[in-house]
């Protein structure tokens, strides 16, 4: 390369200076796009976060029966540890059950007079939450009989028509979430390559001139590119300020009274700034390199 990479440099500030409108709207379309972007990255993490949490409580109640010993319950755990679908068993005695429930509506337990109706119970969490059908059926219909995997068990929790529900709709978050962020990727390039098109298309007789005159392709092409990188990282410097300003002015106030918008964990402030940093600057610079293609053929 005959010239500096200082060279082209100072010739791209110098064409943003001398077409100060186009150079300006393409700045202030990608500040906006990056910050739609900025607020659509933690709202689809949040989304789906909440959708997988809910699935990830997903699970089959295993009763024993009254009369059950201890060491039916020890046996009962290994045939439940020993499923294909089963990650992990929890057993839950009756007594620490009664606790549980007497602490949530003591009125209504004062009346058993010391008896513990509950039974000992297992909670079986599957692998994954498709499972969890698969896994009840694995307990309480062994062998498409009807029968419990052993004697000792009494019932196994219905919730089939719930799960089903469940992860209808937890599948349909995480679909529709991917396909929302796919669109507004599809969006955003296309409006920043639009906006960038018409930026050189006012600058399309300088373009000209400079191959007519014998310049070559990337000669011309280079300060585009570094106009690009320049308009991103700005772009996406004003973004970042905007989206921590709203952070800290509207959404951590909020928080502290919202547990909704508390709750969820999402993407930290640093990631998400780089993240739209290496958008911003690969898009603009990348649109602008492809745009210049066009007015290239003189």
């Amino acid at each position: 390369m005959k010239h500096s990479l200082g060279f082209f440099l100072r010739e791209s500030l110098r064409a943003m200076r001398r077409n100060a409108a186009p150079s300006f709207a393409a700045l202030a379309t990608v500040t906006v796009t990056l910050i739609v972007v900025g607020v659509f990255i933690p709202i689809v993490q949040a989304t789906t976060g909440a959708a997988n949490s809910a699935a990830g409580k997903v699970m089959v109640d295993v009763y024993m029966k009254r009369g059950a010993t201890h060491a039916a319950d020890l046996r009962v755990m290994g045939e439940l540890r020993a499923l294909p679908h089963v990650q992990r068993v929890v057993f839950e005695p009756k007594a620490q059950a009664l606790a549980q429930q007497r602490k949530q509506d003591p009125l209504a337990y004062e009346l058993l007079s010391g008896s513990n109706p509950l039974p000992d119970t297992f909670h079986v969490y599957p692998t994954t939450p498709s499972t969890v059908l698969a896994v009840r059926a694995e307990i309480s219909d062994v062998g498409g009989q009807g029968q419990m995997l052993d004697p000792a068990i009494a019932s196994v929790s219905n919730h089939t028509q719930d799960t089903k529900r469940l992860l209808t709709v937890t599948r349909f978050v995480t679909i529709t979430a991917a396909l929302l962020a796919a669109l507004l990727i599809a969006a955003s390039v296309l409006l920043i390559g639009n906006t960038i098109r018409l930026s050189l298309y006012a600058r399309r007789r300088e373009v000209e001139v400079m191959k007519l005159v014998g310049a070559t392709d990337w000669f011309i092409r280079w300060p585009f590119v570094i106009e690009g990188v320049i308009v991103g990282a700005g772009a996406a410097v004003l973004a970042v300020v905007t989206l921590a300003a709203a952070k800290v002015v509207v959404l951590d106030p909020l928080a502290s009274n919202w547990g909704l918008i508390s709750a969820p964990r999402t993407i930290g402030i640093v990631p998400l700034m780089l993240v739209l940093l290496v958008a911003g600057v690969g898009v603009s610079a990348v649109g602008s390199g492809l745009s210049l293609r066009r007015f290239l053929r003189v």
